[in-house]
């Protein structure tokens, strides 16, 4: 019987968190629909955040993910790192602890119901000092440098205030920063913690693996080698391999190759040059080299990609 009450007590505790919960991400949703135009990305006066919406399901995009802080308020999404597959809906949030190669898409929304999502970029000095005074349990190095979790009560209330001050330019620059590192203080003791904590330090193998990251990011165009690599960072070259494959879920090979392909797939459609011309501009010698690895990834020939990608804009 006791027992029976206990559960009982625990389902109407869930019951009301749920509640208090749906009510703060409708407000959120609210506020971020009033703040944005149309669909696409949409910056505003809080210099690391950035709002987003989407009306119709697109199709899989790669990018390069920054380290940031990412809210998912109506509709859902997909991202993929690798062979991992990270799924938001409304109330999940994700972070990103360095910068990955990712493919995103929007799965479900409408004109009625968008995708409405909200990113914040992590400052990097801000994120380091609360992480020296928030303390926290050893941890194994944790895997890859992204995941997905449900959003606290917490988290979400500072999410809300940090918004409502778009109305509120006068405090703006005093509250926002404060509201911003509540926001991280919430991150830094929920369940992405110890990622998080990992890469605030300037020692040790997750920094090193940070600078690797960094070095491919404006070096990719050109050929390397792990041990070049490895130098560079202050690492062995097996003790390199080992760590970037855990924080990336690839190899700096492929790391580089995944930003090869994504730059060159951005110029043919943005800037609309040819495929030999594509394929220098990101280091590639050969084009049916290039043609051959470009299948492989986006599993279409790149002139057929890039048109299907046109089609697909000119109809939504």
């Amino acid at each position: 019987m006791i027992l029976q009450i206990c559960k009982f007590a625990l389902l109407c505790i869930y019951a009301i968190e749920s509640v208090v919960v749906m009510g703060k991400l409708r407000e959120i949703a609210a506020i971020v629909a009033e703040n944005i135009s149309g669909d696409g990305f949409h910056a505003t006066p809080i210099e690391r955040l950035t709002l987003v919406r989407s009306s119709t399901v697109t199709m899989p995009m790669p990018n390069v993910y920054r380290p940031q802080f990412c809210l998912v308020v109506t509709g859902k999404k997909e991202v993929s790192v690798a062979d991992h597959l990270f799924l938001y809906v409304p109330g999940r949030y994700g972070v990103i602890t360095n910068d990955l190669p990712a493919v995103g898409r929007v799965v479900e929304a409408t004109p009625e119901q968008p995708y409405l999502c909200l990113y914040l970029d992590f400052d990097p000095v801000m994120l380091g000092g609360l992480a020296s005074r928030v303390s926290l349990p050893k941890e194994p190095l944790p895997p890859i440098g992204k995941t997905v979790c449900d959003a606290s009560e917490d988290l979400l209330d500072a999410a809300l205030r940090l918004l409502r001050l778009l109305d509120k330019p006068a405090a703006l620059p005093v509250l926002g920063p404060l509201v911003e590192q509540e926001i991280l203080y919430h991150l830094l003791t929920g369940p992405a913690g110890a990622r998080m904590h990992h890469v605030t330090s300037s020692q040790g193998r997750m920094a090193k693996i940070g600078r690797a990251i960094s070095w491919i990011g404006k070096n990719y165009r050109d050929s390397f080698s792990i041990e070049r690599l490895a130098i560079e960072v202050g690492m062995s070259a097996s003790s390199l391999h080992e760590h970037f494959r855990a924080v990336t879920a690839m190899t700096p090979l492929q790391f580089q190759k995944r930003l090869r392909l994504q730059e060159a797939r951005s110029l043919m459609l943005i800037e609309e040059i040819d495929v030999a011309t594509a394929a220098l501009r990101v280091g590639y010698q050969s084009s049916s080299h290039f043609g051959r690895e470009y299948l492989r990834y986006f599993g279409e020939a790149p002139a057929r990609d890039i048109a299907r990608l046109r089609a697909h804009a000119s109809e939504t």
